[in-house]
């Protein structure tokens, strides 16, 4: 059983696992795992979180109630987090009601629908795009991962941490260097496929990159890899001949495996907080993007550009990025994140 497409609530099998080990001993494994996992996303939103709540204390200190002046200030504070426009208007909205209907009187009830209405953006999300691996039938191999996204904001680094971590949950995982345009993308990418350990199929610079995907296709099928990770060009300033490209691979995926690409992740920088946002809206208009990927999310303190990501574009977040090794790559948890923020 490959842990990275395993149904959610499915449990760690020891016949599948060939372990000698008891089902309990597996799960509390597991358990320890995903808590460690947990204090690690913690601390990688330490930043947005203490600059949060400080905010948050600020407002609310000697205020006896919540009336106009307080929820004016609340609105410039949530806006200054980068957590956008259109939620701070949905966050206010809902206070609004709850004030009028004497929900809402203190600063722990403020925050709770704060919390709710977060994670019902972010949960919504979830509702287009592809929100798991598990949507794909187990039997359809390989299963194709297009990544895109502009050149700098770590999508080489992205690719060789999703390569490690689908590798360590039982995959052969097979690495397409379809960037052939810019010139040190491939050997870069060639230095992350080494750390974690893949194969990699990769061709001269300038080579048509659909010629290259065609290859890894073929690589990958002999090989019978579980996952073939693409990358792919990064400029954007070039829209039409980016756009001509990504459907020329898009149709070859198609031919060569059932349903491919079965996503087509869009790494943006947390960093660049509002920037990052509008390079993201340009490239969902020439790519079919089903999930984000969002990096550096442990070096802001405005990590609320992940909702604001999630509300504007109507997409999953699938992975975090929370620090530089190998290993930094986390699959999004709503509720974590949202807890994560408050807690």
């Amino acid at each position: 059983m490959a842990f990275w497409r395993r149904n959610k609530g499915d449990k760690f099998s020891t016949s599948t696992l060939g372990l000698d080990k008891t089902i309990e001993e597996l799960q509390a494994q597991e358990a320890a795992v995903e808590k460690e996992i947990g204090v690690r996303f913690s601390k990688a939103i330490a930043k947005t979180r203490d600059s949060l709540n400080n905010k948050l204390d600020t407002i609310f200190e000697n205020r006896k109630q919540i009336d106009d002046q307080l929820l004016d200030e609340l609105e410039e504070m949530l806006i200054s987090t980068d957590i956008g426009v259109k939620t701070t208007v949905q966050i206010l909205e809902a206070i609004r009601k709850g004030v009028s209907r004497q929900e809402i009187s203190d600063p722990v009830a403020l925050k709770a629908v704060m919390k709710n209405e977060l994670l019902d953006i972010l949960q919504h999300s979830k509702d287009h795009g592809v929100a798991a691996e598990t949507e794909v039938a187990e039997s359809v191999k390989p299963y194709v991962l297009m990544v895109v996204g502009v050149n700098g904001v770590g999508k080489t680094t992205t690719i060789g941490k999703l390569a490690q971590r689908i590798k360590n949950e039982g995959n052969e995982v097979l690495i397409c260097a379809a960037d052939t345009f810019r010139a040190a993308a491939s050997d870069q990418l060639e230095i992350w496929a080494g750390r974690a350990g893949v194969p990699i199929v990769q061709q001269k610079q300038g080579t048509d990159p659909a010629a290259v995907l065609f290859d890894a296709l073929q690589s990958a099928k002999a090989r019978n890899a579980d996952v073939l990770i693409v990358d792919t060009a990064g400029r954007l300033h070039n829209k039409a001949n980016l756009m001509a490209e990504l459907e020329k691979m898009k149709r070859i995926a198609g031919r060569e495996v059932q349903d491919a690409p079965h996503e087509t992740l869009l790494v943006i920088d947390a960093v660049t907080g509002q920037n990052g946002l509008e390079q993201a809206r340009q490239f969902t208009k020439v790519a079919n993007v089903t999930g984000l990927v969002l990096t550096k999310l442990d070096g802001t303190a405005k990590g609320g550009i992940a909702v604001a990501i999630a509300k504007e574009l109507k997409l999953p977040i699938r992975y975090v990025g929370i620090g530089e090794q190998v290993d930094d790559l986390m699959v999004f948890d709503a509720e974590a994140y949202v807890n994560g923020l408050f807690n």
